[in-house]
């Protein structure tokens, strides 16, 4: 998104030519445009840190310097790319900057640029030839955070080629492992799988849901259990009123013979056949 300010070598006298000291490589990017484009970037940066929080082998930054002249003058070009992820390297949060050099010769895996209205041109034409020709970053994307224009490039034979996109609209990275695309107007990363990957705040929150529904289902599977007893204790008291049925009318049977013989004798006493 942004555009470094850089003074061409051919329109600097030699006399006011700048070297930096060595190893003093501030970053000396302007301003981001707006703060949508500081929340992509920040959005891109903290998924990729959540997603990774267990390697420290790479380095994911965002409107950061990239130096890659030995000799770096004022005069000469640098860049500054919005979002960028290094492979490969340390996950040294101090770097005032990128100095190639200074990394074993390495640039950046993955670029991501943030399209503006005043850098769209150099995004898609003088910035694409540099990664391609003198970076050789293996993929390049750009995203309009406004008119949501996303494309992708990934280098072949020396040359960028387009990235065709999914069913879902998504351009696969290969250099992450991930694809990237378009999620509530934000770019964001998916899984190999198509899972969306979740910012840190994203993934809490789920956890939380988790516990929470976990505490729900053993909630349930007591009270599950405690009906299962309540049942059984109604159908040991049903069982029990039907002995108890039982034993009354087994009761019954024996009072009303016992009456019938009483009565029995009682008319025998009195010579009275009872039949």
């Amino acid at each position: 998104m942004s555009i470094t300010q850089t003074v061409s070598p051919t329109n600097t006298p030699p006399k006011h030519e700048i070297i930096f000291p060595q190893g003093e490589f501030w970053s000396d990017e302007p301003p981001l445009e707006s703060n949508l484009h500081l929340t992509q970037i920040i959005l891109l940066i903290k998924c990729l840190e959540w997603l990774w929080q267990d390697r420290k082998d790479y380095f994911a930054t965002g409107n950061l310097t990239i130096y890659y002249s030995p000799n770096q003058k004022k005069s000469e070009f640098f860049r500054g790319p919005d979002f960028f992820v290094v492979l490969g390297t340390t996950r040294n949060q101090n770097r005032k900057s990128w100095v190639v050099w200074q990394e074993d010769g390495k640039y950046p895996n993955v670029i991501i640029e943030i399209l503006s209205d005043s850098t769209a041109k150099t995004d898609r034409e003088e910035k694409k030839e540099i990664y391609q020709d003198t970076f050789r970053t293996p993929d390049y994307f750009w995203f309009d955070p406004y008119s949501l224009e996303f494309q992708g490039f990934t280098l072949i034979s020396g040359k960028y080629q387009e990235i065709k996109p999914n069913e879902n609209g998504c351009l696969w990275s290969e250099q992450l492992g991930l694809y990237l695309g378009i999620y509530e107007d934000k770019l964001r990363y998916f899984s190999p799988n198509g899972e969306l990957i979740p910012t840190p705040e994203e993934a809490n929150l789920q956890e939380r849901q988790q516990k929470e529904l976990a505490l729900q289902q053993q909630e349930y599977e007591r009270q599950q259990k405690e009906l299962a007893l309540q049942q059984q204790e109604y159908e040991r008291q049903q069982k029990e009123l039907a002995l108890q049925q039982q034993e009354y009318e087994r009761q019954q049977k024996e009072l009303a013979l016992k009456k019938i013989e009483e009565l029995t004798a009682k008319l025998r006493e009195l010579g009275i056949n009872s039949d």
